[in-house]
């Protein structure tokens, strides 16, 4: 549980891909304060993306990965897609479900891979830029200034 605006919120969420670590589909549920949450994101065909069955405008279409702005589990899709090698980079925009909106959007990421645990992640739109530390598996623990894996016990 962790707090907007001084109010309690729980988000539960599932993201489906295809082999290929395509999006296909996610689900948000939960609550944000006293208001529910039940969002369910769809890729269509032509890349086109719904929000509970509404299409999204031009902006998102053809983006291939969602990031849930809450989370930076989503970023384990789409570096386990891109599979860089050491000292490759590359521009990779995402669908972003922004958090506390819950609005869809386009976000650009730029990632180079510095070590086989390490990536110079980028977030221009907001001035963001990090190294990450990721597991073996690709997600991530370390997430400066926003997140970090507690130590299991």
């Amino acid at each position: 549980m962790f707090c907007v605006e001084e109010q309690p919120c729980h988000l539960s969420y599932e993201v489906h891909c295809a082999s290929s670590w395509r999006t296909r589909s996610a689900s948000v549920v939960g609550w944000l304060g006293r208001t529910p949450v039940k969002i369910v994101l769809e890729v269509m065909p032509g890349g086109r993306w719904t929000v509970n069955g509404s299409e999204q405008g031009e902006e998102v279409t053809g983006l291939i990965d969602i990031d849930l702005g809450f989370t930076p589990s989503t970023n384990l899709i789409q570096l386990r897609r891109l599979s860089l090698d050491i000292d490759h980079e590359i521009e990779a925009p995402v669908a972003y479900l922004r958090f506390p909106e819950l609005t869809l959007g386009r976000l650009e990421h730029r990632y180079r891979r510095i070590a086989l645990d390490k990536y110079d992640y980028q977030a221009p739109a907001f001035g963001y830029a990090a190294i990450l530390q990721v597991s073996d598996l690709g997600f991530v623990t370390q997430y400066p200034g926003l997140w970090a894996l507690e130590a299991l016990q």
